[in-house]
C-alpha cells in the first residue's frame, strides 16, 4: 500500500475526530441547558467520548446500505442548536440518512425544520423534575441510580432524592458508595461519587442523595427530608401485591409505587412500549413486569401484529441471580440450591403467561420454561412460534430489522446479524431485547427468533422509561414515527 493511501486514510480519521471534538460542547450545551437528548441510531451521545460518538456513526453502516459521517451530523447539530427547542429526543443520525434519501433538492436547513416543525410550532415543556427514591439498593437498584444519575442533565425530569437501605454492619455508606462505584459486570460508574458520612448522604455527579435506613417502609416519613408527591421505586422483591406495596404508599411524601418485578394480583403489568398507555392518573401501584417479559413482550407484538401468532414456547436461557446459591445449598425453590456458577439448572418462569398480561390477545397461546446458566448477566429468550401466515426467512428478518430502527419499538427492539456475537457483547444493552438474525430459523409458518437480552441494564432501562412517564417527563422524540 501506498505512502499516499495511509496517509489519507489518517488524515480522515483526524478530520473526523476533530469535528467530534467539536460536536461534545454543543451537544452538552443542548442537554443541560435545553434538556435536549441526542442520539445516532438510538445510541445516546450525551456524555460521551469522541470514540464513542465516531462509533455510534459507524453503527449505522450495519443497519442502513450507507455510511455515516460526522461531517454530516455536525450541521444538523448546529441547525438544531439555533433553533432554540427544549425537552425532547432528537436522533441526528436518522435525520441525516432521511435527509440523504428524502431531500428532492430541499436545504438541509429547511428540510430539518420541516421535519421538527411540530416541536418548533407546539413546542414541548420541561416538568420541574419529580422527587423519586429507591427502595432497595441491590443489583437493580444500583442501576437504575447510575441511570437516573445520567439523566439528570440540567435538572429537569426525574430527582434520585433518597435510597432505603437496612442498615449493615460496619462502614456500610462507604461500601455501598463502593457498590455504586465499581461494577464488575457493567464497569466503574462515569463520574465522582463523594461520601457525606455526617448527614448520611452521596453525592453523585452533583445528585445529592440521601441514604435512609429503616427496616420496614412504616417507619419513614419521607417529609422530613423534603421529600413530596415522590415516585418510589422498590427493587426488593419483598412485597408484590397490592396490600404489601401500600405500605409504601401510605407512607408521608410518597405518591406513587412502581415495583421491579412481576406483579401479583390484579396489579398492571407494564412492559413500555407495548402497553403503557393502560397507565391511568388514578394507579397509584404498577409493576413493570419482569426482565424475561420485557424482553420478549415488544418483540411478540410486532410478530403478532404483522403475522399473527397461532401459539408458541419460549424458552429462557437466563444468566444466573443472586437468588441462587454460590455453591450448593439449602434452597426452598427446586434444584435452585445447586451451585450457581458450575449446573444449567431448569426452573420455572412465569414470563410466558406474564406476556399476556401486556399483551391480551396472546393469552393462552404460549407456554414456557428456563434453564439458569453459569453467566453472570445477558441471557436468551427462544421463541418458537407457529404463525399465521407463511414467511420467508429474509423477509421476517427484514422486518424485525425495520422494527428495532423506525417502528414505535424502536427502543424495546434492538437487531444484529452478526456470526461471531455472543453473550458478553450485549452488556450495557438499552434495548429490552436484541433480536439476532443470524440465528433466525424459518420453515414457512413455524420460526424460532433468538432474542438476546440484558436481564439488568435493558431492564432497568425499562423500567426508567416507565418512570418517565409516571413522573411526566417522557418527552416526545423525533424524527416522528411513520
Amino acid at each position: 500500500m501506498s505512502q499516499e493511501v495511509c496517509d489519507a486514510s489518517l488524515n480522515d480519521w483526524k478530520v473526523r475526530e476533530e469535528t467530534a471534538e467539536s460536536m461534545i460542547p454543543l451537544i452538552g450545551g443542548l442537554y443541560r441547558k435545553n434538556s435536549v437528548v441526542l442520539s445516532v441510531y438510538g445510541r445516546a451521545i450525551i456524555n460521551r467520548s469522541v470514540i464513542d460518538i465516531l462509533k455510534a456513526h459507524r453503527f449505522v453502516r450495519q443497519v442502513e446500505s450507507q455510511e455515516l459521517s460526522v461531517l454530516e451530523t455536525l450541521p444538523i447539530l448546529n441547525i438544531i442548536n439555533d433553533l432554540g427547542l427544549t425537552c425532547c429526543h432528537i436522533d441526528i443520525g436518522k435525520l441525516a440518512v432521511s435527509f440523504s434519501k428524502e431531500a428532492n433538492g430541499a436545504s438541509l436547513k429547511d428540510y430539518i425544520t420541516a421535519q421538527l416543525q411540530d416541536l418548533i410550532t407546539q413546542g414541548s415543556t420541561c416538568k420541574e423534575g419529580d422527587d423519586v427514591v429507591l427502595y432497595g439498593f441491590g443489583r437493580i437498584g444500583r442501576l437504575l441510580a447510575r441511570i437516573m444519575i445520567e439523566k439528570a442533565g440540567g435538572g429537569q425530569g426525574m430527582r434520585l432524592r433518597a435510597i432505603v437501605v437496612r442498615k449493615a454492619k460496619g462502614d456500610d455508606l462507604v461500601k455501598r458508595a463502593s457498590l455504586l462505584r465499581r461494577d464488575s459486570i457493567h464497569g466503574s460508574f462515569k463520574g465522582t461519587i463523594q461520601v457525606d458520612e455526617e448527614n448520611n448522604a452521596l453525592i453523585a455527579n452533583g445528585t445529592y442523595i440521601k441514604i435512609i435506613y429503616a427496616n420496614n417502609p412504616s417507619e419513614i416519613d419521607y417529609t422530613q427530608y423534603g421529600i413530596k408527591d415522590a415516585l418510589l421505586i422498590d427493587n426488593t422483591g419483598v412485597w408484590r401485591d397490592e396490600d404489601g406495596l401500600s405500605q409504601h404508599a401510605n407512607c408521608n411524601g410518597i405518591k406513587r409505587v412502581l415495583l421491579t418485578a412481576p406483579g401479583k394480583g390484579d396489579l398492571k403489568n407494564i412492559v413500555y412500549g407495548v402497553n403503557q398507555s393502560d397507565i391511568k392518573d388514578s394507579d397509584t401501584i404498577i409493576s413493570a413486569a419482569s426482565c424475561t417479559t420485557n424482553a420478549i413482550t415488544p418483540v411478540l407484538k410486532a410478530l403478532n401484529d404483522e403475522y399473527g401468532v397461532e401459539c408458541g414456547h419460549v424458552e429462557t436461557v437466563h444468566s444466573y441471580t443472586n437468588d441462587q446459591n454460590l455453591i450448593d445449598n439449602y434452597h426452598a425453590g427446586d434444584r435452585r440450591g445447586r451451585a450457581a456458577a458450575l449446573n444449567m439448572v431448569i426452573t420455572e418462569t412465569g414470563a410466558a403467561k406474564a406476556v399476556a398480561k401486556a399483551l391480551p390477545e396472546l393469552a393462552g397461546k404460549l407456554t414456557g420454561n428456563a434453564i439458569r446458566v453459569p453467566t453472570p448477566n445477558v441471557s436468551m429468550a427462544i421463541l418458537s412460534l407457529t404463525l399465521k401466515k407463511g414467511v420467508e426467512k429474509d423477509d421476517l428478518n427484514t422486518f424485525l430489522r425495520d422494527a428495532s430502527l423506525h417502528s414505535a419499538l424502536h427502543k424495546q427492539i434492538d437487531y444484529v446479524k452478526s456470526p461471531e456475537v455472543v453473550s458478553s457483547d450485549f452488556v450495557g444493552n438499552r434495548c429490552a431485547g436484541i433480536v439476532d438474525g443470524e440465528a433466525t430459523i424459518v420453515s414457512d409458518n413455524r420460526v424460532n427468533v433468538y432474542v438476546w437480552y440484558d436481564n439488568e441494564y435493558g431492564y432497568s432501562c425499562q423500567v426508567v422509561r416507565i418512570a418517565e412517564q409516571l413522573c411526566g417527563v417522557d418527552y416526545p422524540v423525533y424524527p416522528l414515527v411513520k
